[in-house]
């Protein structure tokens, strides 16, 4: 608040159009980065949209991002220093503000510009010094590039009597009621005595001429001549929204509008005023009946809640006296209920032990387990005689073929 009252304070001290001082800047700036093409240069490059006519300008009545502003202003800032001759890095958008600002205001003072406000100014990213900066930046880049503004050249024209005899052709209300009051006056002011006038008819000689006149133009001549003069002589009367007849004609028409309108609207009007007090007479009637119903079991709460009050105990120590027994009551309920479960745990217990289906369950058991290694016995032993038939089989097959090899070569020595 002390901020915004010290910033109304100067906008007073520098005059009244301080506050639109902005607005002007930030045009002429634009006007500028469009000579110097910043569109394709700028723009293309980063694939930023175009700037609008019042981007930097600092109002409440304007939109602002204050984050893209920055960041475009350091941008524009930085190409803006390189066109102008001076080698600038161009800075990145999670640089430091501090050092970024600080940095494009030496430069703007290595321009011989004199810069009288802090650095803060800038970090907005928005406001008329933003537009101060660049607007000088952006004029340094003109000069290197050679562009210089020149004063506009107008060319002559011609066409004086047009304007004027379109100005006479022209005239308002005011000026022929102006017209025909002085024409009133000068009639009052130049009233003459007529005996005096009369004299002076006879006094001086007539300049009556003796012959009857006649005209020597031609009729369609003259016909033209009107055509052509007659959209001059035309009286345009241009009609003032401030008049007060106007406002009458408007009044009357407005009243004249409403009385239509209210006549098709009050047969709506009255049929819906019958339409809510039939409802309203619905709902008293319903409310009635309602209540009518209800009353006995109104009464009995009354009856009940009065006998509750009698009941209730009015002394304080009564009152603890029942909190304290209310409090042993939960204790005994709890109690009690840990005596069940021991009561349960017990009986499933004495269940368990006086049970005999355990054991029942282990004879099952071990008869099962005699039977299967009965089997297994009766599988070994099978398994053993196998191998045992097996064996001997090979020992028979092994000594046959012992006695088959000896054979041949016993016959071989009693042939030799």
């Amino acid at each position: 608040m002390a901020e915004e009252g010290r910033r109304r304070g100067e906008e007073e001290d520098r005059g009244p159009g301080a506050a639109h001082r902005g607005f002007v800047m930030m045009e002429n700036l634009l006007e500028k980065l469009k000579l110097l093409n910043y569109e394709e240069e700028v723009l293309v490059k980063h694939n930023m949209k175009s700037l609008t006519r019042h981007y930097f300008v600092s109002s409440p009545y304007l939109a602002s991002n204050p984050g893209e502003q920055f960041y475009m202003f350091t941008i524009i800032a930085a190409w803006l220093i390189n066109v102008a001759g001076r080698r600038f890095t161009e800075p990145q958008e999670y640089d430091e503000p501090n050092a970024t600002v600080s940095n494009i205001l030496a430069e703007l003072r290595a321009f011989g510009v004199k810069v009288d406000f802090p650095p803060s100014k800038l970090k907005s990213g928005s406001g008329e010094f933003v537009c101060f900066v660049l607007d000088h930046l952006a004029e340094e880049a003109l000069k290197n590039r050679g562009f210089t503004f020149r004063r506009p050249n107008y060319p002559s024209e011609n066409t004086e009597e047009e304007s004027v005899m379109d100005d006479d052709a022209e005239l308002t209300l005011s000026k022929v009621e102006e017209e025909m009051i002085e024409e009133a006056d000068d009639e009052e002011e130049n009233v003459m005595d007529l005996e005096a006038l009369k004299l002076r008819n006879e006094a001086e000689p007539s300049s009556k001429p003796d012959d009857i006149l006649e005209s020597t133009v031609d009729a369609a001549e003259w016909r033209m001549e009107v055509e052509r003069v007659l959209p001059q002589l035309k009286v345009t009367i241009r009609t003032d929204h401030k008049d007060w007849r106007i406002h009458l004609d408007q009044m009357h028409q407005h009243r004249d509008g409403i009385k239509t309108s209210l006549k098709d609207t009050k047969s709506y009007l009255d049929k819906l005023q019958e339409d809510i007090g039939k409802t309203l007479e619905k709902v008293s009637s319903r409310e009635k009946y309602i209540n009518n119903q209800l009353e006995p079991l109104i009464q009995e709460y009354r009856n009940a809640q009065a006998r509750l009050s009698e009941v209730r105990p009015a002394d304080p120590q009564t009152q603890t006296r029942t909190r304290q027994r209310y409090r042993e009551l939960i204790g005994l309920s709890s109690i009690s209920e840990e005596l069940d479960k021991v009561k349960q745990e017990m009986e499933d217990k004495g269940s368990s032990m006086s049970d005999g289906a355990p054991v029942v369950k282990i004879k099952q058991s071990l008869t099962k387990l005699k039977q299967e290694v009965v089997q297994m016995d009766v599988r070994i032993g099978v398994v053993e005689h196998t191998l045992l038939q097996a064996k001997l089989k090979e020992k028979s097959n092994m000594t046959r073929d012992m006695h088959a090899t000896n054979i041949p070569d016993s016959a071989a020595g009693t042939f030799t």
